[in-house]
């Protein structure tokens, strides 16, 4: 059942068309994450949708007496209300129910001796009565309880008023008011923003359960992949929907552009073909072969155009070292730091090994970053002692980006940090980053957040350290730039310590994840999905800072991944220099068809017979680029098998 459509949305902003020809629609029951670059148009979207603002032309249907419940629109909460208070005002016709419930009983008790009154009574409590039980109106107190509880809205806080709360505090409140309204379609722009990783579990496990409809616009990618059913990309102001969640639609997008991309390159082949034979017929100059022409024309002007295919430009990035480390990558002993009189950490101990990939983790506040300043020497520890192993290079990344200077242009930043470096291989390299043209010549207090990380990227892989130590590396990244990082520190050769609340990520990179406290740290064999399972089994962690017995069989799976990974890339490679070479041999086929085609060519007997034995090698030369690419993507279905 469809409860929304949305058909031939535009809309704009002055000169700036946003949304153009915008047609999906949202089915009962369907959660659909919406997903696009920053600017695209998505949150204008769904202020389309909700109702918030109307389209420029087109239309949205929404189904009748359809309650829709917007995140963003929540800015109805009294300032002067209590925490407790202001959740108690979604429920007040139950609790107005709960209240007349009471009322009755009381005059119930006092009809004694009326019956008639007794009688009328009784009915209303009845009605009353199942009435709120089919609201659930036993529940509501509960229900509260668990809302604010699993968003991080602790029980000594219902007391407290509204205006005292911060921004991120109010914003839980918000999503936890929202929650509670259970509205038909509940529409979400990053709901786990300012929330830490325990509340994005609890929000994951109730939208999963959730029996309404929802539409989510989030740069969470595992967020996604556990609580979608479909997707939607927003590209060139258009919707383009895949079924599945976020892992579903990475392999679908890449099928379907591919797909449109060959409809599209073939329907351009034989537009040219006709505009050949046209121009061909056109030169005759004869009244029968201009009617010819003409009648192909008008044939062609009715060819109903295949839309070439849009895709982003993606960065594109390698990590490399200068130099080996030896066995031994860091050991921290007995580290612990205190700020104003508070613990912020303490005793903690562990190690890391040349080709280790270690994701840290932990709540807000118990001193990840603290730790990094530690061993990058910004800060001194009270106690305790940072040791690193022989030829270490340590590469910092700052999520904040402190150690940009603001003043300098791009072109600048980078290569001051690399004096010696020729300015051609400093553009070449921002090039790879989308630094291209008088972009380098911004300056860096100018750039969003995303730029100003590629920036730092950029640093970070020409100076090619061998043991990085990245502070939430995927903040203010793309999802596609994300992905790309990825890639690249899937084959870095060197040693990763990360702190991320990106869960995805800590999937695509980790074999192993430390979660902090403040007595210390807690390791974990394995990603992000194998540390979830591991805490919710009555399983003992790896002891901090031991040797974890199956380290060596680690480090050989993840060289035989590399090597895997690296075969497939180059059979990826052999399948596109076929495909390729075979759309070049198409082309000069189709060349030779128009000249074997065109009378005059058999005026010259051995003209004719020199097309036609060239045309003859090209027919067999496409046979056995056939084979090869069937040869190539059989090895590469194989080796992906293995995978």
């Amino acid at each position: 059942m469809i409860l929304i459509s949305v058909q031939n949305v535009r809309k704009g902003f002055g000169a700036n068309e946003v949304l153009r020809d915008v047609t999906f629609s949202l089915q009962k029951g369907e959660k659909m994450g919406l997903i696009g670059v920053n600017g695209c148009g998505k949150t204008t979207l769904m202020r389309l949708i909700s109702g918030e603002t109307e389209p420029d032309e087109g239309f949205i249907h929404r189904n009748k007496d359809l309650r829709i419940g917007y995140l963003a629109q929540i800015n109805d909460i009294d300032p002067a209300d209590t925490v407790r208070g202001a959740m108690l005002r979604v429920f007040e016709p139950v609790i107005a129910m709960e209240r007349r419930l009471g009322e009755l009983e009381k005059e119930l008790a006092h009809s004694a001796g009326d019956e008639q009154a007794a009688l009328r009574l009784s009915g209303e409590y009845q009605r009353l009565t199942e009435q709120y039980n089919r609201m659930e109106g036993y529940a509501y107190e509960g229900e509260i309880t668990g809302v604010l509880g699993g968003l991080g809205i602790r029980r000594e806080m219902d007391g407290r008023t509204v205006g005292t709360l911060s921004g991120g505090e109010r914003t839980r409140l918000s999503l936890a008011k929202l929650l509670l309204q259970k509205p038909d379609v509940l529409m979400m722009d990053e709901p786990t923003n300012h929330l830490d990783l325990e509340a994005i579990e609890w929000l994951q496990d109730y939208l999963y359960d959730y029996r309404g409809t929802l539409m989510v616009i989030s740069h969470d990618r595992y967020f996604l992949d556990h609580v979608c059913t479909t997707m939607g990309e927003m590209l060139g102001g258009k919707v383009y929907k895949f079924t599945g969640n976020y892992t579903e639609y990475q392999k679908k997008r890449a099928a379907d552009f591919e797909a449109r991309m060959k409809a599209y390159q073939l329907q351009q082949k034989e537009i040219d073909r006709e505009r050949a034979i046209i121009e061909r017929y056109c030169s005759f100059n004869r009244e029968k072969s201009i009617r010819a022409a003409e009648s192909r024309q008008k044939r062609l002007d009715k060819i109903e155009r295949v839309e070439k295919p849009l895709e982003e430009s993606h960065v594109r990035f390698a990590f490399d070292v200068r130099r080996r480390m030896g066995e031994e990558a860091l050991e921290v002993k007995n580290l612990s730091k205190s700020y104003e009189g508070r613990t912020i950490f303490s005793d903690m101990s562990f190690k890391l090994r040349s080709g280790d990939r270690v994701a840290l983790i932990g709540p807000n506040g118990v001193g990840k970053s603290t730790l990094f300043k530690i061993l990058m020497g910004r800060m001194a520890p009270d106690k305790g002692t940072v040791r690193f192993g022989t030829n270490v290079d340590i590469g910092y990344y700052d999520q904040h980006q402190q150690e940009l200077k603001p003043q300098n242009t791009v072109l600048e930043e980078v290569w001051n940090a690399f004096p010696s470096m020729e300015q051609s291989r400093v553009r070449g390299a921002l090039g790879l980053f989308l630094f291209s043209g008088d972009d380098v010549f911004s300056n860096i207090a100018s750039l969003s957040g995303g730029e100003r990380g590629r920036v730092a990227l950029t640093k970070l892989m020409l100076k090619k350290d061998n043991l990085l130590l990245l502070d939430e590396p995927t903040n203010h990244l793309d999802m596609d730039s994300c992905e790309v990082l990825e890639e690249a520190l899937y084959d870095f050769p060197g040693t990763i310590l990360a702190i991320s609340h990106d869960r995805y990520f800590i999937n695509r990179f980790a074999d192993r994840v430390m979660v902090m406290g403040e007595d210390g740290v807690t390791e974990y064999l394995g990603d992000f999905d194998a540390y979830l399972e591991k805490r919710d089994r009555p399983a003992p962690p790896i002891e901090t800072g031991s040797d974890a017995p199956t380290r060596t069989s680690l480090v050989r799976e993840r060289k035989r991944d590399r090597r895997q990974s690296a075969r497939i890339r180059e059979l990826q490679a052999a399948v596109s220099k076929a495909e390729e070479a075979i759309a070049e041999n198409e082309r000069l086929t189709a060349r030779l068809e128009v000249q074997l085609a065109d009378p005059q060519t058999y005026a010259d007997q051995a003209r004719m017979l020199e097309l036609t034995q060239s045309y003859r090698e090209l027919q067999a030369q496409q046979e056995t680029l056939y084979d090869t690419l069937e040869e190539a993507e059989s090895a590469l279905a194989d080796a992906a098998d293995e995978a």
